[in-house]
């Protein structure tokens, strides 16, 4: 059993421990692209191509004709071989724009004793990971609000320099802006706001018809609640204290309270058809991966990926 003293410490030092500032962010950003390699290769192992009919140059394969079809579409040499019409199917060569989003705000910089991660460094590497993939995978990634899609080979470079150079934002929302129809955005946070503030978020995101999906990031001790005895709770966006005299007794309440607010973004979510998955920092971070980029293939927003659906991991 974790000391309690050792976990209130934890929280009383927070202040400290936050790296609540760009410049700390900008140390770590070389070891986090490096993981964010080591996590987007360790993915593409359990990824299977899934090649589609669509526009584009290179043949596919011969389908059948249907009736109602233009003529045009008939291909006449490879139907003369039999008395069945054929249409040349040409592989999909479209290229998507997944835009990613990292919350960056001082409750993301928390990290208990019972992981070696805090939330920030994960959210980093997750979404630097997912840029790998899709970039590899022959689609565009770009950082909502800060920078460009790029379908650059060198993108967790570029996206990661870009983190390490903008200041930390104080509010733990994406920008209010709302994205073209078919635009597709992966949201990276903890979402311990207000269930009804998140709502808000995504629906500007949505308005136009964009789909996305929520990644919430969990430390450990915020799932199991490991306290116990006289302990010092604080709230890293407001400073506001709590002092529980028996940490433990709260524990029942707290989780009840926790579901019911991730059940909260769950709906809000499912209203827009987005999808919500929870990550602990304690857990190999491909888990997560392989889901989203799955869900991301299921929606059609990708043209490859493993056909798997997205929940916790």
């Amino acid at each position: 059993m974790v000391q309690a003293r050792t976990l209130a410490r934890d929280e009383l030092a927070l202040d400290h421990r936050a790296r609540g500032n760009a410049l700390d962010l900008a140390a770590a950003m070389p070891r986090l692209t490096l993981a964010a390699r080591r996590v987007a290769a360790a993915a593409a192992h359990g990824l299977h191509g899934r090649r589609r009919a669509g526009p584009g140059e290179n043949f596919w394969q011969f389908r059948h004709f249907s009736s109602g079809e233009p003529a045009a579409s008939v291909d006449w040499r490879r139907s003369a071989r039999d008395d069945t019409l054929y249409v040349r199917e040409r592989e999909w060569e479209a290229t998507h724009t997944i835009w990613l989003w990292i919350d960056r705000s001082r409750s993301m910089h928390y990290r208990s004793s019972l992981t070696d991660n805090a939330k920030l460094e994960r959210g980093v590497v997750l979404a630097l990971a997912l840029a790998e993939l899709l970039v590899r995978g022959g689609e565009r990634a770009g950082l909502l609000g800060l920078t460009r899609p790029t379908a650059s080979r060198r993108v967790v470079d570029v996206l990661g320099e870009r983190l390490a150079m903008e200041p930390l934002p104080e509010q733990d929302a994406p920008p209010l802006l709302p994205l073209p129809p078919l635009s597709e955005v992966v949201l990276f946070s903890d979402f311990l706001g207000p269930a009804s503030d998140t709502e808000q978020a995504i629906q500007s995101l949505a308005v136009r018809g964009a789909r996305g999906h929520l990644v919430c990031i969990s430390d450990p001790a915020e799932e199991d609640f490991p306290f116990t005895g006289r302990t010092d709770f604080v709230d890293p966006e407001t400073g506001a204290r709590y002092t529980a005299g028996r940490a433990q007794d709260l524990r029942r309440d707290y989780q009840v309270r926790l579901e019911a607010h991730r059940e909260a973004l769950r709906r809000a979510a499912a209203r827009l058809g987005w999808s919500f998955a929870t990550h602990r920092t304690d857990r190999p971070p491909s888990q997560v991966l392989l889901a989203l980029h799955a869900r991301l293939t299921e929606r059609g927003a990708l043209s490859t990926g493993p056909n798997t659906g997205l929940g916790a991991a």
